[in-house]
């Protein structure tokens, strides 16, 4: 039986007797998950006994404190900023909606499928993410049916787009504005002009004002994206997403200014408040203009 963790200010509970090492990228629920399993008792229950105060695995992972880091790496006799690194406490809070409650991909040369259940990686619920950071290989669906992305000829583009929205998320870095704030306002619906005959809202995204594959691409899938409340793409359309991210961020404000046209109505409005909003607190000035890319 563990011993209970105690409850005195300053006190943490005693070492673990057996530590098993943590994979390259894991994440800290999936490590805490092993523990338990090796001592036979639930996952929850593992928490428990190192954070009482910390309702669900799900948490740990996302809102893990400073504190609760120290008395976990003393637990489990580690480093804390290793153990940080096993949780999305350090992502920018605007990128936190490209989070995944779930696994939604791996990399098959980093996380083969065998008859054992492997750890859980942090890189399976980057939502922008289309290649594995360990390897650079391109991420597969975690399902049985994986799709090859349809936008293989923006695939270079979409590594730039990849590239911005990592660095906003793990460090915090930007240009001169949020890439995931972009990545939203092209998730918005469109009109398309002229209007097409049967047309219908749910198929048209500012994105496809810039990717005009798209459009093609969900009228044939009959898929409606994920909204900007939500923006994780499915991972075989997320190249013409990131690539969308990456054309705009070249192009500067002017090209959101553009793309305002694209709109009517109430998500005109509401596009219009975001950019001017973006406008008003970019910083740099815009290179020559690249309107030409729509």
């Amino acid at each position: 039986m563990l011993r209970q963790p105690s409850h005195d200010a300053g006190t943490s509970s005693r070492q673990l007797p057996v530590i098993l090492a943590p994979h390259a990228d894991e994440l800290l629920s999936s490590w805490i998950s092993r523990h338990a399993s090796f001592y036979a008792i639930p996952p929850l229950g593992m928490l428990r006994h190192c954070l009482p105060e910390v309702s669900s695995l799900r948490s740990a992972d996302r809102n893990v404190t400073a504190t609760q880091v120290t008395r976990l790496a003393g637990i489990f006799s580690t480093e804390p900023a290793t153990l940080r690194r096993m949780t999305f406490s350090n992502v920018a809070p605007a990128s936190r909606r490209l989070i995944a409650a779930r696994p939604l991909q791996s990399c098959s040369a980093c996380h083969p499928s065998d008859h054992e259940p492997g750890p859980t990686l942090r890189s399976q619920l980057l939502g922008w993410r289309i290649t594995c950071p360990l390897c650079g290989g391109l991420l597969r669906h975690s399902g049985r049916h994986d799709r090859p992305s349809p936008f293989g000829r923006y695939h270079g583009t979409a590594l730039i787009g990849e590239r911005l929205l990592d660095d906003e998320a793990e460090r915090g870095v930007r240009t001169w504005t949020s890439p995931t704030e972009i990545a939203r306002l092209l998730l918005m619906r469109r009109v398309p002009r002229p209007i097409p005959r049967g047309y219908e809202p749910w198929r048209f995204r500012v994105l496809g004002a810039i990717i005009p594959d798209l459009d093609d691409v969900v009228a044939t899938e009959r898929r409606s994206l994920p909204t900007p409340a939500n923006p994780i793409l499915p991972l075989h359309l997320r190249s013409a997403l990131l690539a969308g991210v990456a054309i705009v961020e070249r192009a500067g404000p002017e090209m959101l200014q553009m793309l305002r046209g694209q709109m009517m109505g109430q998500n005109k409005a509401r596009f219009s408040s975001a950019i001017d909003e973006i406008t008003t607190h970019t910083c740099r000035s815009v290179a020559p203009s690249q309107l030409q890319l729509i």
